[in-house]
């Protein structure tokens, strides 16, 4: 056993380096940080090779003098607090003064700076960790970090990098959270010598939608409310613009980018009244407050916050944004509908016609018709076709045309037969659930409930055996995704292939579905192509595919079950039944909720008061 030693500094800041600066997005989150703390009003951002290579901010902050530069590279050396006092009320962005020596340590790190009172400038460099002494340098006013070969002397670290596409999407992320911040600030980017992003000094809703779009701005009701110290503004979407992923959330406190749970819970609220469980709203929203109120010293990223007073913050965020949002759809509802925007799905946009439409009504049943034959598949393709004609052809031959005929199927339904569990079709109500009849009684069926959790079982064991079916579409989907969805497609194609997707990159913001599982084949490419990759792009295929197996097979299953208003033959209810009574654990949908309900004819006696 090794004597108790203390490590050398070199190490100590590449431990460090580890929590701090994971990959070059965290760099530049450091460093634009840094920026903003020196007061500049213009940012240049220079990427080659995704950050990895070559990592260059420049600013025009106040600089730092000459006997400070190499200062500026060691551990715990800050000028943004000097107490704890100070550090219990926080009002820089940055203040560990970790971030510079761990960058130093697993990099090749050049500082140039130069204060207006200089007449020139002046540099320092770090290899290994090892400064080499100040030497005069022509520097504008300001300060240059650059960073070279980012992990180039710790190999085990380097190789977890993924590739330069994908690390480009979140420098470019990291990049756009804080040039949301800080409208009043100039930011430019550049990647391989090529300009992406130029913000000139503007408004903030300028600055909003010249990042998250004009369709996003169009969409959005203003946020501005504030009670004593606190307040948030900013620009909320209304539902029509919801999302199939989290990538449009942008919560600020006191500037900061957050992700808060106590936040997100009461955004989360707000909007749970008027957007579907499966969509995610979007927003750009600033909470300032009292800095003493909130502690920002709480991870070494700093992306993670606790407010002293929780549930008094919790309840401010709830009722600011619900009133907005109240008062704006209040006003919509009166003045027009609300259009299709290109982020809703089919599914949405269909809701949304049968809300201002009377729901079609199928061709009535009568309750003899109970139909016993199993051997129909709900997978069969030619049951799900939306043919009218077909369906009313269908029910007629189940429903015998003379008075008499039915009076005759009525006095013997079940009498022949062994009954299942969950008896035989009768009719679908409302367009949401079966009525089925067996030797106890009535059964009802919430048939989305149960369909999805036939579709998760099936899900689960195919991946499981490896085995899922791909499916070729025959009109292939493209759709406009986020560059770090383009990112996660050229780099997890394995994980894609494994869960049955063929995806590939039309253009730098396009991606096309060319095969998705045949369990799937009924949902919409788009939206579940999207999920997948947000799975992916979040989680890593790794953990996607083990730890979160389960959750990320149940938001498939849900986009790919059969849906309200949706009209059954009874073939089809009763295929829906028998798959029922042979799926594992088909009582309850993936989230917990029942898939059907007995009533017995001794309840249904007592209801109706026979007997009495």
């Amino acid at each position: 056993m090794r004597a108790i030693q203390l490590l050398p500094d070199l190490l100590i800041s590449q431990i460090a380096a580890g929590e701090v600066i994971d990959r070059p997005a965290s760099a530049l989150k450091e460093l634009l940080e840094n920026c903003l703390d020196a007061g500049a009003s213009e940012i240049v951002v220079q990427l080659e090779g995704g950050g990895i290579k070559l990592l260059r901010v420049r600013d025009n902050g106040q600089g730092i003098i000459k006997d400070e530069l190499p200062l500026a590279l060691m551990r715990h050396a800050t000028s943004k607090i000097a107490s704890l006092d100070e550090l219990q009320s926080v009002a820089s962005m940055g203040f560990r003064g970790e971030a510079l020596a761990s960058m130093a340590a697993v990099a090749q790190l050049l500082l140039s700076s130069r204060t207006a009172l200089d007449e020139h400038g002046w540099k320092v460099e770090a290899q290994d960790g090892q400064l080499v002494k100040p030497s005069p340098a022509s520097h504008a006013p300001g300060t240059t970090v650059e960073l070279r070969e980012l992990y180039f002397n710790t190999p085990a670290r380097r190789k977890f990098l993924k590739s330069e596409a994908t690390e480009f999407a979140w420098c470019e992320e990291a990049f756009k959270r804080t040039a949301l911040s800080r409208p009043d600030c100039a930011f430019l980017l550049q990647h391989n010598g090529k300009t992406l992003w130029q913000l000139p000094v503007q408004s903030l809703t300028a600055r909003i939608a010249a990042i998250l779009g004009e369709e996003f701005g169009h969409a959005a009701v203003l946020v501005d409310h504030q009670v004593a110290e606190l307040r948030m503004q900013g620009l909320a979407a209304l539902p029509a613009f919801s999302r199939s992923s989290r990538d449009a959330q942008y919560f600020f406190v006191n500037g900061r980018f957050v992700r808060d749970k106590v936040a997100s819970h009461a955004l989360r609220q707000a909007y749970q009244d008027i957007l579907h469980h499966q969509r995610h709203p979007a927003y750009v929203l600033f909470l300032d407050m009292p800095a003493h109120q909130v502690d920002v010293n709480v991870h070494p990223a700093k992306s993670e916050v606790r407010f002293r007073e929780s549930q008094g913050i919790h309840q401010f965020i709830f009722h600011t944004l619900q009133n907005s949002l109240g008062a704006s759809i209040k006003r919509t509802e009166t003045e027009a509908p609300l259009t299709k925007t290109a982020s809703d799905s089919g599914e949405t946009q269909q809701s949304r016609s049968r809300a201002n439409n009377e729901i079609p009504r199928f061709k009535q049943l009568p309750l003899g018709a109970a139909q016993r034959e199993s051997s129909y598949r709900l997978w069969d393709e030619q049951s799900y076709k939306p043919d009218t004609a077909r369906n009313e052809s269908t029910a007629e031959k189940l429903i015998p045309p003379e008075p008499d005929s039915r009076v005759q199927v009525k006095e013997s339904p079940l009498e022949h037969a062994p009954v299942p569990q969950l008896g035989f079709a009768l009719a679908q109500l409302s367009g949401i659930y079966i009525l089925a009849e067996n030797s106890k009684g009535l059964v009802l069926v919430d048939m989305h409930a149960a369909h999805e959790r036939i579709v998760y079982e099936r899900l689960k064991v195919a991946l499981d055996n490896r085995q899922i079916t791909t499916q070729a579409l025959l009109i292939p989907i493209s759709f406009y995704a986020e560059k770090l969805d383009v990112a996660t497609v050229e780099a997890e194609q394995e994980a894609l292939k494994t869960l049955g997707f063929e995806i590939s990159t039309l253009s730098p913001t396009q991606l096309v579905v060319r095969a998705m599982p045949a369990l799937l084949k009924q949902s919409d490419a788009e939206a579940v192509a999207q999920k997948v990759l947000h799975e992916l792009r979040e989680y890593g295929a790794s953990q996607a595919l083990t730890e979160r197996r389960n959750e990320l097979l149940a938001t498939l299953a849900c986009h790919s079950a059969v849906r309200a208003n949706r009209i059954l033959s009874v073939t089809e209810m009763n295929a829906l039944l028998r798959e029922m009574e042979n799926t594992d654990r088909a009582d309850q949908c993936n989230h917990g909720r029942p898939t059907w309900f007995q009533l017995s004819l001794a309840e249904l006696d007592k209801m109706f008061m026979r007997g009495k």
